[in-house]
């Protein structure tokens, strides 16, 4: 068998193997199965064809070069989806400058199995020492394209076949992997971003009105009587890492997970949102900053810090400071280009970044990712005392972060006793960062800095994937289906007003897009040429609505997400035809944010504006 054959059968059953064992796609038809092995071929055909062109004497070479392509790319997947249960697309492969404060989490990804992805290579490159011969064979390379051309077709007529309009799902990746392929994928993916750069470069200002006119049609008033209410106050922003809100109010063997949050929402002054949802993508907790900063959605593929910190944002920041004289910072002990952080605040408009450099960082005060919590609370008071004031300080944490590592020493309470040590550490490192986070409350007491101030609580995104959906079952004694995995992705948020007499738990379904309008109205800020997707959390006319970045949505009755709808209350399913309406709103929603995004077309609405009544 010539070399070429051998090696496109190799890659073939590694690809199909490896994706059946490591990939979720809800397989269930024979039809499916069929796509699946055929993408594999396709794909296995058409890349490592591409050595038959050029010089013969350099076949090995250039097959062994494609086949180390095509594998790499593939064990880049696996480790991504382990821990995003999602493939990667090219902005991400873009941030690899993020690789070296990754490196904990990736140690924790691997597996033994990762060994059988490499190993074809080591077998290839032994059969070919052995019988070097073999590789000059000639091909006829008319007949081997006339192949190619056959199976390509009889691919994407099968995956038509299944899932017409394939194309347009591009946010659906595990849907693009299923029917084509994790290399088709790629090349699909890549072709998507050199789309969208294009659509950046041609963008103009004739792309706002459509878009102005939707975010105007829908704007809900905000509570007027709320308008003001934080006026000249210090406000927090503190970012929960990986902080879901089904820790909130539970125990584990008699012991409170989230004690002081638990106690805060109790506290006078306090509003807790008990349906608020993240509404991420695959920036996690850029997109987070993101949304809140700008109340716009992150990007369907990549993150917004990456692929467009060169855009004009109307910021929450900006505000502050132009309209209300706010000194700005940011406190994250973290290396300062990690997610881009150093160049998107200053298009964001901070005036000062907190970040490694400004912290002391030892093997003992840190883990995992850096600085614990603990530690960078504590050290953060002496810079928060030198802040001009009004200030606008965001905190984002680090300790509970993949793979939720913690020294013995620093447990509040034990690790769960269930099989996914994954899930089991995830209670003791929220925990350990409630404690920090009262700690850090007392503190500010002391240094009085905490009467004059407004605080915003808030979880930036999941931790506990569905990977970990057998522990989570047990954990919450249910099954998790696609509507508990929804529910799931509620974190908490909680307003306190130190001096507020009042205590709310408000159940209206909110998300992260609607916190810059309601900081804005309690600043006592009124903006009406600007493009938010959000409102204000406090309004009387507050529609229960929540888009997530994947087209899943979350009201009062319903929860829509793939194919499936749900009722909100009872969890039942229900035809999904009655979702519709809500998922075509949806996608309509997010695809007016994206352009707003790749066209950078924010610094358009001053002249649009002006010289107008709108």
């Amino acid at each position: 068998m010539p070399l070429i054959w051998l090696s496109i059968l190799l890659l073939t059953l590694k690809t199909y193997i490896v994706t059946k064992l490591v990939f979720e796609l809800d397989i269930d038809s024979f039809s499916q199965e069929l796509i699946l092995a055929l993408s594999a071929l396709c794909s296995s055909v058409i890349l490592l064809g591409l050595a038959l062109f050029g010089k013969k004497q350099h076949q090995f070479i250039k097959i062994m070069f494609l086949y180390s392509f095509a594998t790499i790319i593939l064990y880049i997947n696996v480790l991504y989806y382990r821990f995003f249960n999602d493939f990667i697309t090219i902005p991400v492969l873009f941030q690899s400058k993020n690789l070296s404060d990754l490196w904990t989490s990736l140690v924790e990804l691997n597996s033994l199995f990762d060994l059988f992805i490499f190993l074809d290579i080591v077998i290839l490159a032994m059969l070919y020492k052995r019988k070097q011969e073999r590789v000059e064979m000639t091909i006829n390379k008319k007949k081997f394209m006339v192949v190619t051309c056959v199976l390509i077709f009889i691919s994407l007529v099968y995956a038509h076949a299944e899932r017409p309009e394939l194309l347009t799902r591009s946010f659906d990746r595990k849907l693009l992997v299923k029917n084509l392929g994790v290399y088709a994928y790629q090349g699909y993916d890549f072709l998507l971003y050199s789309n969208t750069k294009r659509r950046i470069a041609f963008a103009d200002s004739d792309k706002l009105t459509e878009i102005v006119n939707y975010v105007n049609a829908n704007k809900e008033k905000p509570n007027e009587d709320l308008f003001g209410k934080a006026k000249g106050k210090n406000l927090f922003l503190i970012s929960l890492e990986s902080t879901q809100d089904f820790v909130v109010n539970r125990e584990i063997d008699g012991q409170e997970i989230t004690p002081f949050l638990n106690q805060l929402i109790k506290e006078k002054g306090s509003y807790y949102f008990s349906n608020f949802y993240h509404q991420t993508g695959q920036g996690k907790t850029s997109d987070s900053e993101f949304i809140v900063e700008n109340s716009l959605y992150g990007l369907p593929r990549g993150a917004v810090f990456f692929s467009n910190p060169q855009n004009k944002y109307q910021s929450l920041t900006n505000y502050l400071k132009d309209e209300k004289g706010y000194y700005t910072s940011v406190f994250h002990a973290n290396n300062k280009s990690f997610w881009n952080r150093d160049v998107m605040y200053e298009a964001i408009g901070y005036d000062r970044f907190f970040s490694d450099l400004d912290y002391w960082i030892t093997e003992e005060n840190s883990i995992g990712w850096g600085l614990k919590d603990d530690h960078f609370f504590t050290q953060s008071i002496p810079h928060l005392k030198q802040l001009p004031q009004p200030f606008m300080a965001k905190f984002i944490t680090l300790t509970n972060h993949f793979p939720f590592s913690l020294s013995q020493q620093d447990e509040i309470i034990p690790e769960w006793n269930s099989k996914d040590g994954t899930v089991n550490r995830y209670f003791t490192t929220v925990s350990y960062q409630d404690a920090a986070l009262r700690k850090f409350f007392e503190q500010l007491k002391a240094a009085g800095l905490y009467e004059n101030s407004i605080f915003v609580i808030y979880g930036d995104h999941y931790g506990i994937s569905d990977n970990h959906n057998t522990a989570m079952s047990q954990f919450l004694n249910t099954t998790i289906t696609p509507y508990e995995y929804i529910e799931l992705q509620k974190v908490p948020l909680i307003f306190h007003f130190p001096k507020s007499h009042e205590t709310k738990t408000i159940t209206s379904v909110t998300g992260q897009i609607d916190l810059k309008p309601t900081i804005l109205n309690l600043m006592g800020i009124s903006e009406k040429s600007d493009i938010q997707f959000g409102s204000d959390l406090f309004s009387e006319e507050k529609k229960d609505n929540v888009i997530m970045r994947d087209g899943s949505v979350v009201t009062n009755t319903y929860v829509a997400t793939g194919n499936k709808c749900y009722l909100k209350e009872t969890g039942q399913e229900i035809p999904s035809a009655e979702c519709m309406p809500l998922l075509l709103k949806a996608k309509k929603e997010l695809s007016y944010s994206d352009r707003v995004i790749y066209g950078d077309l924010l610094k358009f609405l001053p002249s649009y504006y002006e010289g107008t009544d709108k």
